[in-house]
């Protein structure tokens, strides 16, 4: 027992790098934050070197690390793991983890192909009959304004949805000299802007019209063919180096779809958009009402209702800072907005919650599931010049 009496799990977590970070903090204050039934434990962390793992277990809050995942396996004291690690070992780790009766949270997407996606969703099921969860961590789900907008849309604020444009904007590869990170490798991350970037603006897509991707058409494109390869003295940057290799992902990806509620969608990620940093929006168009989203104005809602005199009518600002608000009653007075870092605290309450509630957590991996065969569909459209590749639903 720990704070207050309350039960404890113990969580290990393999990877430390941006994600870890982000991770690490929401573990920090969740049960500071919110009156979660139970208090997570930093148990370990887990990275690819002693030294480097050590350092960013002591800076992030970990009582301990190591370099071999493996090991959390047999430990009686880890009851989850938290994976934030490049794609390529999502799914090693999550079918092991769930098989040892560990539940799972793994950060997005959830494999780097369907075949390892469907893997996972089989494990998940089979664990979940002896109790054990898994979700997949789409954040931006839990920023407060969206969690509005997909109440306001379940509630038939916007009517039929005719229309939905998604686009996901950065900048940070347009230098051609920025080094061949494991992003920009299809063996280690599966796609490039598509899955790195594009995957949360499908995800949400779905999330707030809580209609489905029925097909897709799509083009993608990588503007910078060659870049240095990582120096071994910092791991990242290229300087000192005149060796280059191929860039196997896309730096950007355009498509559109239907849904399957009738509505037709576009989108739009790129890390190639000169001067956005993380311009990630949203507008949905129904026949009563319009809903727009910009993650740079994360505490922001803007909402036409169509159902007024049109001489009053006008896109108006929700500052979704209420307590009343999804989320917000945890936090500070009205009008104190919140920062990315929240979304990830509120992704791992609603998790404690269904792990200590015993009930299914969303996104699950069947969701993560469908986002994999979006992104697949689309990969196969641009590749294959198709002028329309259906989705699976199944």
């Amino acid at each position: 027992m720990s704070l207050a009496g309350k039960k404890t799990l113990g969580v290990a977590m393999v990877g430390y790098a941006f994600m870890g970070a982000a991770h690490s903090q929401a573990w920090r204050t969740v049960h500071r934050a919110f009156d979660v039934p139970v208090v997570p434990e930093m148990k370990v962390l887990y990275g690819r070197t002693r030294d480097a793992a050590e350092a960013a277990a002591g800076k992030l809050g970990w009582a301990q690390a190591g370099t071999d995942w493996r090991e959390v396996l047999g430990r009686d004291d880890v009851d989850i793991v938290d994976i934030c690690t490049p794609g390529d070992t999502h799914a090693e780790i999550a079918i092991a983890a769930l098989a040892a009766g560990k539940h799972v949270l793994c950060e997005k997407p959830l494999a780097n192909t369907v075949q390892e996606a469907e893997e996972m969703v089989a494990a998940a099921r089979a664990a979940r009959e002896r109790g054990v969860r898994a979700m997949v961590g789409f954040n931006y789900r839990r920023t407060p304004a969206l969690a509005l907008a997909r109440d306001m849309i379940a509630a038939g604020r916007l009517g039929r949805i005719a229309h939905v444009r998604a686009q996901y904007l950065q900048d940070w590869i347009v230098d051609p000299e920025f080094p061949l990170v494991w992003r920009l490798r299809k063996e280690s991350a599966g796609s490039g802007a598509l899955g790195d970037i594009g995957a949360h603006i499908i995800d949400l897509t779905q999330f707030v019209t809580g209609q489905r991707l029925t097909g897709v058409s799509a083009l993608t494109e990588t503007f910078v063919k060659e870049r240095p390869l990582p120096s071994a003295a910092t791991g990242l940057s290229g300087t000192g180096s005149t060796e280059k290799g191929a860039v196997t992902v896309d730096d950007a990806a355009l498509f559109f779809g239907r849904l399957d509620g009738g509505g037709l969608a576009s989108f739009e990620a790129t890390r190639f958009a000169t001067g956005r940093k993380n311009a990630m929006r949203i507008e949905v168009n129904g026949s009563t009402g319009s809903l727009a989203f910009d993650f740079e104005f994360m505490n922001e809602l803007h909402f036409y209702d169509g159902t007024e005199p049109a001489a009053e009518a006008g896109f108006r600002r929700i500052l979704v800072t209420e307590p009343d608000h999804p989320y917000i009653g945890a936090w500070w007075p009205p009008g104190h907005g919140l920062g990315y870092e929240h979304t990830f605290t509120h992704e791992i309450r609603d998790f404690l919650l269904a792990v200590e509630s015993g009930t299914d957590p969303a996104p699950s991996f069947e969701d993560g599931l469908g986002i994999q065969r979006v992104l697949a569909a689309v990969q196969d459209s641009a590749e294959s010049r198709s002028l329309w590749v259906d989705i699976p639903l199944t």
